[in-house]
């Protein structure tokens, strides 16, 4: 069809059928994310074609697919210690990665040893995989660089003997290749989370606890978003910032003592000048730790 002729009923209608298609792989239809991502093209296409040739958009006023808000499951330290004490030899140092440093799936499995700085001690984000292709990363955002926790550095150092002259990839098969995501999945993390009896999660769960454990241990939010390939706090607040009280047992107890040993409770009154005086003290030391 000749782009000025595609009408909105034509859009919804491709839409409709998009819905009937099974995914690769699965007994289920597309997901409405997925069909969500088929359609972005089309929506580009067509705005820029009415902008260019003035006329109006046919997908003006359709709205994307409504997506059901997943909750992030992130692991506990104690969870995380459990996992990497029984983890697959040859996939500790992997997880370790995994789960400080937040990086993406297709983000780890597509780290180089060119883009690892010992020297520097930084991970240098600049490629992914997707279905096996070495890829762009996600968006220009997610080009970083990730500063490495001791713990990261010395897993990444172990990891060095056992790739480095097999493969060009930090993570790799027994020949060299990239990790396929599914495979890791279904062979080396279900199994694991079954074998410590923890609910199934998705891998993605380790960036998710990376981030919380940041959050808790009282880094900036800036530092961490820079981390995460987030340009701005925004997200990292409306993401995980539910769990951080419960993390760092910050839940208003601070302000509490504060008030409290400043305004005293009902049988102790402060005068003024006293209670001005206390709460300048009260708060240095809340900020001071």
């Amino acid at each position: 069809m000749a782009v000025g002729q595609i009408a909105k009923a034509d859009i919804l209608a491709f839409r409709a059928e998009l819905a009937k298609v099974q995914a690769r792989g699965k007994q289920t239809a597309l997901s409405n994310p997925r069909i969500n991502k088929l359609l972005n093209p089309l929506r580009m296409i067509l705005n820029e074609a009415a902008d260019r040739f003035n006329f109006r958009t046919p997908y003006q006023n359709i709205k994307q697919l409504k997506v059901k808000k997943s909750d992030v499951q992130p692991f506990s330290l104690d969870e995380v210690q459990k996992i990497l004490a029984v983890a697959r030899k040859d996939f500790r140092n992997y997880f370790i990665t995994r789960f400080f440093t937040g990086m993406r799936t297709g983000e780890i499995h597509g780290l180089k040893w060119k883009h690892v700085d010992f020297e520097r001690r930084l991970i240098l984000v600049r490629e992914t995989v997707i279905e096996g292709r070495t890829e762009y990363t996600k968006n220009d955002g997610s080009q970083r660089d990730i500063q490495m926790s001791q713990i990261v550095f010395d897993a990444l150092k172990e990891q060095e003997k056992s790739t480095r002259k097999l493969s060009e990839y930090v993570f790799c098969t027994r020949t060299g290749a990239a990790l396929d995501h599914k495979n890791v999945t279904n062979r080396v993390w279900h199994p694991l989370l079954r074998h410590l009896g923890l609910a199934p999660r998705r891998p993605y769960q380790c960036r998710h606890t990376a981030a919380t454990l940041w959050l808790a241990s009282g880094e900036s939010p800036q530092w961490i978003a820079a981390q995460l390939g987030h340009t701005t706090t925004e997200m990292l607040f409306r993401v995980y910032a539910r769990y951080v009280p419960n993390l760092t047992r910050r839940d208003g107890s601070a302000f509490e003592r504060l008030i409290t040993g400043v305004m005293g409770s009902g049988e102790r009154q402060l005068h003024l000048p006293e209670a001005a005086n206390e709460a300048a003290v009260a708060q240095k030391e809340v900020q001071h730790g």
